[in-house]
């Protein structure tokens, strides 16, 4: 990653540089005269740093000081999936080492290569031609059917997830979280509704690879200067499962608003050169080989685990426990956009 490709950096850190400095001396075999830290602010989840050792440079990536939720946070599971795509068509940064004792740092940690390149936050991608627009995108597309085309049990990760229906244990897994994050009954209806709707919607499907599970233009690199995408980050959500969960949440922004998580609802599309969703998923099909066509379980299913993520955002806001500024309002609000945006979506569809 880059210091530019972040919105906001911060040289606070919630561990003691020392320890860290330490380490990396043994690490590298020669001592660290010089360390600078720099705490990335522009995600919700695991802590980020840029970490400079007298010109040697990586990421560390560690989970928050603070009790997790059960599989929260499983940097273990980051780590494990960046080194078994090392030798793949997906771009990943390179893994560099995993760092299990909790003694040093407060939590466990891993360290992967700094990426020279660009983060998009939002899917406008302000600052681009048309043409180099439409470039991009193709490339992001492209790159997330890499990820489902890939031989998952060659890479190693056929273990990485469980066999059987994919939906029906995610929503019985992200409705006990939401149980966890509500305040009481009159907290977001809109997702009480999101559930019930889906539970009565489950899809037959055996389709299993490996899936990002947060597949957001934000969680891409995208090179320097050309527009294509040199590094998927964030895989804190990776798992094997249903590879159109992925393209929902890709294909999110067709149905947000900007202010929404930079979404395009109200863009023009044309005139910025960004396709609109169908010709975007025609594009997916034919590079993907995929057969199965995304549907509108798909979406809310995409919108639900948006709609508790962000409330479990929102919940770390009120204990203290994130490094995003604002974060429990960000959440909230979040919270509701991604609630009501599954419901308009689940509306249309019908009974």
């Amino acid at each position: 990653m880059s210091a530019h490709a972040v919105a906001q950096e911060t040289g606070a850190t919630d561990f003691d540089p020392e320890a860290l400095r330490g380490f990396l001396a043994g690490f590298l075999g020669r001592p660290v005269r010089s360390l600078d830290l720099r705490a990335t602010q522009g995600g919700m989840s695991n802590p980020t740093y840029f970490v400079d050792a007298d010109g040697w440079r990586a990421v560390l990536r560690k989970q928050p000081g603070m009790r997790l939720a059960k599989s929260a946070h499983a940097i273990d599971r980051e780590f494990r999936v960046l080194k078994a795509l090392a030798a793949t068509d997906v771009p990943v940064p390179q893994a560099y080492h995993y760092h299990e004792d909790a003694s040093l740092l407060g939590t466990p940690f891993y360290l992967m290569e700094w990426l020279e390149g660009r983060v998009f936050t939002e899917y406008a991608t302000p600052g681009l031609t048309p043409a180099q627009r439409s470039e991009l995108y193709a490339s992001m597309c492209e790159t997330m059917a890499k990820v489902h085309r890939l031989d998952f049990r060659a890479a190693g990760l056929g273990d990485y997830g469980r066999e059987g229906n994919y939906f029906r244990r995610q929503i019985s897994r992200w409705s006990e979280l939401w149980a966890e994050y509500r305040k009481d009954d009159a907290d977001n209806p809109d997702l009480d509704r999101m559930i019930a709707w889906l539970s009565e919607r489950v899809p037959d499907s055996e389709l299993l690879a490996l899936c990002h599970g947060d597949f957001r233009i934000g969680n891409m690199m995208f090179h320097p200067t050309e527009q294509r995408v040199i590094g998927v980050l964030d895989w804190e959500l990776s798992t094997l499962g249903h590879p159109l969960v992925d393209v929902a949440f890709n294909t999110q922004a067709w149905h947000m608003a900007p202010h929404e998580n930079g979404g395009l609802v109200g863009e023009d599309l044309g005139a910025l050169g960004i396709p609109d969703e169908e010709k975007y998923l025609d594009h997916y099909y034919r590079h993907a080989g995929s057969a199965e066509r995304l549907t509108d379980f798909h979406r809310v299913f995409a919108m639900f685990r948006g709609s508790v993520g962000a409330a479990g955002v929102a919940v770390r806001g009120e204990l203290g426990n994130s490094t995003l500024p604002d974060s429990a309002r960000v959440g909230r609000f979040l919270a509701r956009a991604y609630a009501k945006r599954g419901m308009q979506i689940a509306d249309r569809s019908g009974p």
